[in-house]
């Protein structure tokens, strides 16, 4: 046990040491964001061939990212989602109403639509999920970007949905970028396409302006924080296009940027969101 404990802590160091050299260099957000990304996830691909790690949950032995225990327990939730906005259907639904999961909306979708189509969301961002999507996010664990590509994938064949024929992330800005040295979105994206046979574009859509943190902001300053921060660079007359992202909390975001792609021609927008934060 006490190898493979050392092992795991110097593949974290080591993954630590390649973002910190990739940001100091000169190559540009290209190389800053597909070098690490791609050095990355190499180097942890070939750590799992050669030897089993721990299960990102409960510390078992295991050649994913979650053992097949966890597997089963934290991402087959059966909780019945709105196909719009993926919330539990139990925040809306009264008692008696439909909650079976095809095409079922939740009242505010139905009052009040938002710009995009459809969300696909594994489970509601809780511990001890919660932990893959911060790790991800903050300290570059990108095994778990591949586990939740493959765990969208999944869901969506379940959808009876076609798929996009575009995937790009929700745009980071770029001082952001430069300071996190990958979007994590788009470390979720790109196997998703792969795995879905669309294409994929990490730059399909330019944040254009710096916006606050939205963790810290209600609802009406959210719409407003993101309401014209993007821009789509490329042609999207009548295509179906999915956006990825980590967590979906108030999904301002996720609004704003449909809306952008709606006004530039897209057909349809689905989400793709790793995990929904509950309103109960």
């Amino acid at each position: 046990m006490f190898p493979r404990l050392w092992i795991g802590l110097m593949d974290r160091q080591f993954l630590f040491i390649l973002r910190r050299s990739v940001l100091a260099s000169s190559a540009g957000l290209g190389l800053l964001q597909k070098g690490f990304i791609d050095a990355a996830r190499l180097f942890v691909r070939l750590h799992d061939i050669a030897l089993p790690s721990q299960c990102a949950l409960c510390g078992n032995l295991s050649h994913r990212v979650l053992c097949a225990g966890c597997d089963e327990q934290y991402w087959n939730q059966a909780r019945t989602r709105c196909f719009i906005c993926a919330l539990p259907m139990s925040v809306f639904a009264g008692p008696g109403e439909d909650r079976s999961r095809a095409q079922s909306r939740c009242k505010l979708c139905i009052t009040e639509p938002p710009h995009f189509d459809a969300t696909i969301a594994l489970a509601d961002y809780r511990a001890p999920l919660d932990t893959l999507a911060l790790e991800l996010k903050f300290q570059a664990r990108l095994a778990g970007a591949d586990e939740f590509a493959r765990q969208l994938q999944a869901t969506f064949e379940d959808s009876n949905v076609a798929a996009p024929d575009i995937v790009a992330p929700v745009p980071l800005s770029r001082k952001r970028l430069r300071t996190r040295g990958y979007n994590q979105a788009w470390s979720i994206g790109k196997p998703l396409a792969r795995r879905l046979g669309a294409h994929a574009d990490a730059t399909l859509i330019e944040r254009t302006r710096n916006t606050a943190p939205q963790a810290k902001l209600d609802l009406d300053t959210r719409r407003h924080n993101v309401g014209d921060a993007f821009r789509v660079l490329r042609d999207v007359r009548g295509k179906h296009v999915g956006i990825v992202d980590d967590v979906m909390t108030s999904g301002a975001t996720l609004d704003a940027l449909a809306r952008t792609l709606k006004t530039a021609g897209a057909r349809r927008v689905t989400n793709f969101v790793a995990l929904r934060t509950p309103q109960d």
